[in-house]
């Protein structure tokens, strides 16, 4: 798990990168919950993430936005965050040249950066959206939505009440071509306990494994 350190929008970015052995192995970019609210690339969902998908054969990274850690600047109110992780994916692409698919998996503030970053990035074929902010944020900018993805949640959530991510999830699933496989997890609010990550874990890669194979499966047709 090799610290690294590139360049991005507003001074260097830190970061922690698991190369794949496969040369055309699938890639993920993991952002973390709100820097001004104790978000780091250390917390525990995001650090469960990238070991998931590094068993899963992934080439991943998990970096700091701005201000955070090692990360150089100062937080800029999401503007400058979504800049970061498109500086993070750009890393992740050079270093990846041949990866057979692109994935974004975000938690929290994380969520609403990945998603944002999803309407930019047109390679991108996959995304976890962990507990997103559908109350603090308008996700109105995901018309169309460029493609399906897992959106998990919190049922006790006290900060973003499931009842937003739900309509959230539910106008997205009215748009052409896109499906969004949606898992709520009981009893759990918006900080996951332990037990809570390795569910959210083990939802993410059911999902992941289930959409790769059909990828495998349509190539394959091909």
């Amino acid at each position: 798990m090799p610290e690294v350190m590139f360049a991005g929008p507003d001074g260097r970015l830190e970061g922690r990168y698991h190369h794949a052995k496969r040369p055309n192995a699938p890639v993920a970019l993991l952002l973390h919950p709100h820097p001004l609210h104790g978000g780091t690339m250390n917390n525990r969902v995001i650090h469960a993430l990238f070991q998931r998908y590094q068993a899963m054969g992934f080439s991943v990274l998990r970096f700091n936005f701005r201000g955070v850690g090692k990360s150089q600047g100062r937080y800029d109110g999401g503007i400058g965050e979504i800049s970061d992780a498109a500086a993070a994916l750009d890393f992740l692409q050079a270093v990846n040249p041949a990866a057979s698919m692109l994935w974004v998996a975000g938690y929290s503030f994380g969520a609403y950066v990945g998603m944002q970053l999803l309407m930019r990035r047109p390679e991108m074929g996959g995304f976890v959206c962990i507990s997103p902010p559908a109350s603090h944020y308008d996700f109105g900018f995901l018309a169309p939505c460029p493609c399906g993805g897992l959106v998990v949640h919190g049922e006790d959530d006290e900060l973003v009440p499931v009842g937003s991510v739900s309509k959230l999830v539910e106008k997205l699933n009215t748009q052409k071509g896109v499906s969004i496989d949606y898992r709520t997890i009981g009893n759990a609010g918006h900080v996951y306990t332990p037990e809570q990550v390795e569910r959210v874990t083990d939802m993410a890669q059911d999902h992941v494994q289930a959409i790769m194979g059909k990828s495998r499966m349509a190539l394959a047709a091909d």
